[in-house]
């Protein structure tokens, strides 16, 4: 936990949310292939969970039945 507050704190936080921002278009675009911009956020030291959460807003979160 230490580790990911001093990255948070220590990243461009501005550039994090740009390619995130540019996550979230591309993902709503059904004919973009996501692999770039996702490497962008990765690159802009995006967290997996800021990324899986670009994703639950755009597509969703999977429920199994009686859940």
């Amino acid at each position: 936990i230490a580790k990911l507050r001093r990255l948070k704190k220590q990243r461009d936080n501005r550039c994090v949310r740009s390619t995130l921002k540019g996550l979230k278009e591309a993902a709503r675009d059904a004919d973009v292939n996501l692999v770039l911009p996702v490497l962008d956020a990765v690159e802009a030291y995006a967290t997996v969970g800021e990324i899986c959460d670009v994703f639950r807003d755009v597509f969703g979160q999977w429920r199994g039945i009686g859940l």
